[in-house]
């Protein structure tokens, strides 16, 4: 039977916010039937593209773990085939800690648990770097507050408190990490992620703009890479320590590609992943930042640059034969217009950044994270979840006003 007149099997996608939309609208175009399995229906907007067959509003996966994974199965059970891909960490973690069972019914497209651990708690990421001469910033997992004011005797301030498991942090306190410029400011970000029970770590700051970011990207079979890809962060939300809302593609780095293989291969990594550095000044060497094991956020723009990669994952993963790529295009831009334009004017306003650097993204070759006029619905859908936060926190500052 030729690949052509094989029947595509389906593909369940976990979570639908922006990594979610990315995998099904990649997967989508090329005829791949999509159910979209998510969880946060105020702010999600991909179980509404058109290259949804079916969307189902799950349980937390995380939070309701047993309703999640009870869910999950049900919906895997109604097809002979079908492949599960996990689009944010905490659908990673739950169907990755349950994969072994899950695989006996479905092709699970992400890590055991084993692996992902590794690379989801940065303690044993930057331990694994250390061990296999990878540079990265310096760090320290305390235990107790009095480490943290040691700590200050090691890395010196200012320095970031940054999460050991990232999504645990953002969730509780909508922020990647927190800058700070005392020991009592060091120990008091320390005791509030500690009393909300998640673990920091103390780490050094690699001082720069947005721009020394680097995205590599690949697809790892049997500890090689079969396809990579590299990109450069332009912009973050916030600035300095958000999370990236323009990314430019560009030709590869020798340095980084040498680091990244090198800890894929020490994790045993295999499938996609996107590994994040930043150029550090002060030695002149790119230092390892984190190791997403799943399909990230700028998604779309290795698709504009020529490079699928949730349909090569599919492809390997049913056995079909993925497509030679030996190349890609540079300079094109990806742009989260909600983000970027929320963020980027503030700054343009307060005279902190050039209009014509704000919109040269845009004028330039580029895709948006959510805006397509072949698939208008979902950014329709974040336009309508935008609004209705708006509209909320007006009528609580009002009552709140009202109230005093």
């Amino acid at each position: 039977m030729s690949q052509e007149s094989q029947q595509l099997i389906p593909a369940i996608v976990l979570s639908g916010h922006t990594i979610g939309l990315a995998v099904i609208r990649s997967l989508g175009i090329m005829g791949v039937p999509i159910i979209s399995v998510f969880y946060q229906r105020r702010t999600d907007m991909g179980y509404v593209s058109k290259y949804v067959r079916e969307n189902i509003f799950a349980p937390h996966p995380e939070h309701e773990e047993k309703r999640f994974l009870d869910l999950l199965v049900s919906v895997i059970k109604r097809y002979d085939r079908c492949v599960v891909i996990p689009a944010d960490d905490a659908t990673l973690v739950t169907v990755s800690r349950h994969k072994t069972e899950l695989e006996k019914q479905a092709i699970i497209q992400c890590t055991s648990w084993d692996v992902t651990q590794k690379f989801l708690d940065k303690k044993y990421t930057y331990a694994l770097a250390e061990q296999h001469g990878i540079p990265a910033p310096k760090t320290i997992v305390p235990q107790s507050a009095e480490e943290v004011r040691r700590s200050a005797n090691t890395i010196q301030l200012p320095c970031l408190v940054k999460p050991c498991y990232s999504h645990h942090y953002f969730e509780k306190f909508k922020k990647k990490m927190a800058e700070v410029h005392t020991v009592e400011q060091m120990v008091a970000e320390y005791q509030r992620a500690t009393d909300a029970g998640v673990e920091v770590m103390i780490q050094e700051l690699i001082t720069g703009d947005d721009t020394l970011g680097i995205n590599y990207n690949s697809y790892f079979v049997d500890g090689e890479p079969l396809i990579e890809f590299t990109a450069e962060k332009v912009r973050l939300s916030p600035p300095s320590y958000g999370i990236p809302c323009v990314v430019r593609s560009r030709e590869a780095i020798p340095e980084v590609l040498e680091y990244g293989r090198k800890i894929l291969r020490a994790l045993n990594f295999e499938g996609y992943s996107c590994t994040e550095f930043k150029w550090d000044a002060r030695d002149g060497k790119y230092k390892l930042m984190e190791v997403n094991g799943r399909h990230n956020r700028s998604g779309l723009l290795s698709v504009r640059c020529g490079i699928n990669f949730p349909w090569i994952a599919y492809m390997h993963d049913t056995a079909l034969k993925p497509p030679d790529v030996d190349s890609y295009s540079t300079g094109i831009y990806w742009i989260d217009e909600f983000k970027d334009i929320s963020t980027t004017t503030k700054r343009v306003v307060m005279g902190r950044y050039s209009p014509v650097r704000f919109i040269i993204p845009y004028f330039r070759p580029h895709i948006y994270a959510v805006f397509d006029w072949h698939d208008l619905r979902p950014f329709l859908k974040r336009v309508v979840n935008g609004l209705t936060l708006i509209f909320s926190s007006t009528i609580k500052i009002l009552f709140h006003n009202k109230g005093t």
